[in-house]
């Protein structure tokens, strides 16, 4: 094909918003050559494919791992790969950004600077020594470590409300389990959302709207199918309601806490997957004990 045909193709059926290779394929429909867009846009319209093609062409195998594409994203500073079969068949294509915003969560940055910036990320990833890995994971663990000496706290401030109604020690651990467990959702919704947008506040309340009607529902019935348990084992009328109805806030909370902490985060430019499940779990933890604290004292 002549680079006049190559062009008129791609007049005719278009190309995506971001454009950096055109890949040449022969009679077989196997990968034999890439163009870059500049030398295919300045390279006479007469000249055929064959002769301008860079023929020597950096592929990855289907079978490659997201790790392997960075280490050569960073090797040859591609700002894309085609992705070939056994036989040397194209089966995709994968964007330099697309595999930073799913791994690495980095930034569109042009240039050298965006590849460092990957380089630097992936270094973390593939040989991080155990005092690096503490350095990096720790910090981030005193938010649960926080969250447990307050409710200890908590619950000794409420002594003697739970010692007038024992029944509520039984259920603690699984009004905190129901809690965590709704909350670890919500955040890792959010964050697979979140490697593939960028948030807005439109996105972010239409996701708050969404999560807190997610959050009522399960708690609602959550809350009454552990109230009829409560009730019908121990005959408790108002105690299993403040097991019940702590439950169906604390979910509400929980959904809450998944989206908030996450996208917060993300705004402040601190990873999330490392930092957002301790803190949402100390905030759902101790939202949680607090209220069913406080409604224990109130109603009991």
């Amino acid at each position: 094909m002549s680079v006049a045909q190559a062009l008129s193709i791609i007049r005719e059926h278009g190309v995506g918003e971001r454009l950096i290779y055109f890949y040449v394929l022969d009679g077989e429909g196997k990968l034999a050559g890439v163009l870059p867009t500049r030398r295919l846009l300045t390279s006479p319209v007469e000249a055929k494919l064959d002769e301008i093609m860079i023929k020597r062409v950096v592929a990855l195998p289907q079978t490659a791992t997201l790790l392997d594409a960075c280490d050569i994203f960073v090797l040859h500073k591609f700002y894309a790969l085609p992705v070939v079969d056994s036989s040397r068949r194209i089966v995709g294509i994968v964007d330099a950004n697309v595999v930073t915003e799913e791994l690495l969560d980095v930034t569109e940055k042009p240039d050298d600077t965006f590849f460092e910036t990957l380089g630097f990320h992936l270094d973390q990833a593939h040989g991080a020594s155990p005092w690096k890995a503490f350095r990096l994971r720790f910090p981030w663990l005193l938010a649960t470590i926080s969250s447990g000496t307050g409710a200890a706290l908590l619950a000794g401030a409420f002594e003697q409300t739970l010692a007038r109604a024992i029944v509520l020690s039984f259920f603690l651990a699984m009004v905190l389990a129901l809690a965590e467990s709704v909350g670890i959702q919500s955040m890792t919704l959010t964050l697979q959302a979140l490697r593939t947008i960028r948030p807005t506040w439109k996105w972010f309340l239409e996701n708050a709207r969404r999560e807190l009607g997610t959050g009522v529902l399960i708690g609602i019935a959550s809350g009454i199918t552990v109230f009829l348990i409560a009730w019908i084992w121990r005959g408790q009328f108002t105690s299993a309601g403040v097991i019940g109805g702590t439950i169906a806030g604390s979910l509400v909370i929980a959904c809450s806490a998944g989206l908030a902490v996450p996208s917060t985060l993300h705004a402040l430019r601190l990873d999330p997957k490392i930092a957002a499940g301790p803190i949402t779990l100390a905030i759902t933890d101790l939202a949680t004990l607090l209220l069913y604290f406080s409604l224990a004292r109130a109603v009991l």
